[in-house]
């Protein structure tokens, strides 16, 4: 069976999560903590980041990008209608801009530092960088909130999905952030209706269970969290 080296609050190893799943692949989840900088670890993957999907053949890939192409050319063209990256070349630009905003810029400027402050912080021994958070680097992530928020929403309410007429790695690299930053509590949802209704639509999905069960040492989930009506 295949290996997914992932961990629970990170959001490119959600968006491969939720990939395999919908195309209906199992595969045995090892949680990594990138900061104990593992040799097993690093000799599969010398940069150190996740995920890193091993298949069947002990080959190894690193990295969101890589695994979602790799599993499209290799799988997602047989799916037809259920495919997540779409047949036509501008619509498959359209759905790879959306997830380089969502796993890219909106890491960068939200996921990243919040998660890193009030979880990862909470593991990672004082002397590798653990302690206390940061409050100006929380400031500003949770300032950068609302402005992802409104860009979510005018996707949202533009198009039935967030690439166009059908669900896409687009939906999927959004709900993994999004889901990141709900468990810990930091979307104010009633501010985003519309943005709210297509996260429902998309934690309602088969796909999204395992990710709504999980839980992190140290910090609980707020309380609708994994309730599908919020």
């Amino acid at each position: 069976m295949p290996t997914l080296y992932h961990h629970p609050m990170s959001t490119a190893s959600r968006f491969i999560r939720l990939i395999l799943s919908e195309y209906g692949f199992q595969v045995d989840l090892v949680e990594e903590q990138t900061w104990e900088k593992r040799r097993d670890f690093l000799t599969l993957n010398p940069a150190g980041t996740l995920p890193v999907y091993v298949d069947d053949n002990m080959r190894t890939l690193c990295g969101a990008t890589v695994i979602s192409e790799f599993l499209d050319e290799t799988h997602g063209v047989l799916k037809r209608d259920r495919r997540l990256l779409a047949e036509d070349p501008f619509q498959r630009a359209e759905i790879r801009r959306l997830v380089d905003w969502f796993l890219q810029k909106m890491e960068q400027d939200v996921t990243r530092p919040l998660v890193r402050e009030r979880i990862h912080k909470l593991q990672i021994p004082n002397g590798l960088g653990g302690g206390a958070p940061d409050s100006k680097i929380l400031r500003t992530a949770r300032s950068n909130i609302r402005q992802h928020m409104k860009y979510l929403t005018w996707l949202a309410g533009s198009r039935q999905w967030l690439a166009g007429d059908r669900l896409s790695y687009g939906d999927l690299a959004a709900a993994s952030a999004i889901s990141v930053l709900d468990y810990m509590g930091e979307i104010d949802w009633t501010e985003s209706p519309i943005a709210k209704e297509w996260y429902q639509r998309i934690k309602s999905r088969p796909s999204f269970r395992p990710l709504l069960a999980e839980r992190v040492r140290g910090m609980t989930p707020v309380s609708h969290y994994a309730d599908l009506d919020f």
